[in-house]
């Protein structure tokens, strides 16, 4: 009977957990994670912290999920190292949990702002359901906030702001919202939306420093181009630290992430990787790419439960990741990797409707749509089919996307 370990319990691991009991049905599997509660839908959290959802809906698995399909979950669980030469997981409680295939889906935590009092009471970050209930208790009672990080994470700060009713200033240390994947044209759009719920951003400005009350919570943020803004309430989303301190003592190779192949193996054997700590072989873009989505993490999950099953190298990861934003008037959608590319094309359609596509080699590789998402289906497949399309770019920026109207491509 083939032991299966999985060190995380987000969707990548959960996904992995119920492919590798669906494959092999008499396996042992243990999923490990210092979570305090089962899987949960990191997307709707952010509706629970907006006030718009209660908890019920948010929970994916419960216990119960775990004991009909003989998975064995161990919650409140921190593991401490790994040795891959004897096979064992070992964990804080000095527990010895031996594998025969082991899958790291750990996940990361949100970076903390390097700057004074970035721990004080009232500043939050974004990333488990016990976060977005402290932030939506703390929004609750607050007037004004300060958000840092101009990036996807970030704006949902604002829409916490918007939907509790707080006056908000979007601190931002470049000239527009997530500017290595918009324009100027792009990134007016969405400043707009944060404008239309109270979110004023703030240009080339940053966070210095927090100010405390006596009490130790914050009262102010110093922005780098040194203005005083005050705050009862701020979010800070600059990013993920991954969760990989565990792996010290091993050999496995990591670049900002763990390296895997399109089979999600790792370079040591019977260890696999899933999720947003992945440095994984984009077969589509040709190379090491990392990707934090839901959907390609849950893939990700899937492929490499399929793997370990096998035994062999039996399904790439091939996914075309998307991402959306739905806290304004108007929809916002990226797919595949927006801010890599040699070339790029867009077009303004309206006030509130606005279309990027990012190529590489002449292929799309990803994109940005604002206001109208119609053409998503049709440039996610150009970019599944690794078309040369570049030069046929007036196409692809059409209101309507018509694929028939593209010239065959010389390259196939």
């Amino acid at each position: 009977m083939t032991e299966y370990v999985i060190i995380g319990d987000g969707i990548s691991g959960s996904s992995a957990a119920e492919t590798l009991r669906e494959e092999d049905p008499e396996s042992s599997i243990t999923v490990i994670t210092d979570e305090g509660e089962p899987l949960y839908n990191r997307i709707l959290i952010k509706e629970h912290a907006k006030g718009k959802l209660p908890e019920a809906p948010i929970s994916i698995h419960d216990e119960d999920w775990y004991d009909e399909r003989d998975i064995d979950l161990s919650l409140n669980t921190h593991v401490t190292t790994i040795d891959t030469d004897e096979k064992v997981v070992r964990t804080h409680e000095k527990d010895d949990i031996p594998y025969d295939k082991l899958l790291i889906a750990t996940g990361g935590t949100p970076t903390q702002l390097p700057v004074e009092n970035s721990d004080a009471e009232g500043v939050h970050h974004f990333w488990t359901f016990q976060d977005a209930r402290k932030i939506r208790e703390s929004a609750e009672a607050a007037d004004d906030a300060v958000i840092v990080g101009a990036g996807l994470l970030g704006i949902d700060f604002a829409a916490v702001c918007g939907s509790q009713g707080v006056d908000g200033k979007f601190l931002m240390r470049g000239d527009r919202w997530w500017r290595y994947a918009l324009s100027a044209d792009g990134a007016e759009i969405m400043h707009d939306g944060m404008r239309s719920v109270g979110v004023e951003p703030i240009f080339d400005s940053g966070v210095s420093e927090f100010e405390v009350d006596d009490d130790g919570r914050v009262e102010a943020a110093i922005g780098g181009d040194g203005n005083r803004y005050p705050c009862d309430f701020a979010g800070v989303a600059i990013g993920l630290t991954f969760n990989t301190e565990f792996l010290h003592d091993t050999d496995l190779e990591q670049d900002n992430g763990i390296v895997v192949d399109e089979y999600m193996q790792t370079n040591l054997e019977d260890v696999y990787a899933a999720g947003d700590l992945t440095q994984f072989y984009d077969v589509l873009l040709g190379e090491q790419a990392q990707n934090g989505s839901w959907g390609s993490a849950k893939e990700q999950g899937r492929v490499a439960g399929i793997n370990m099953a096998a035994d062999e190298e039996a399904e790439p990861f091939e996914w075309v990741s998307s991402y959306s934003i739905t806290h304004f008037d108007f929809p916002f959608l990226s797919f595949g990797h927006p801010t890599l590319g040699d070339e790029h094309a867009e077009r303004r359609y309206s006030d509130t409707e606005w279309r990027r596509i990012a190529f590489k080699d002449g292929k799309v590789i990803g994109g940005v749509l604002i206001g109208d998402l119609s053409a998503q289906s049709k440039l996610k497949q150009l970019m599944r089919q690794q078309r040369i399309v570049a030069d046929q770019a007036e196409v692809l920026l059409e209101k309507q996307v018509d694929l028939d109207e593209l010239a065959p491509s010389q390259d196939q």
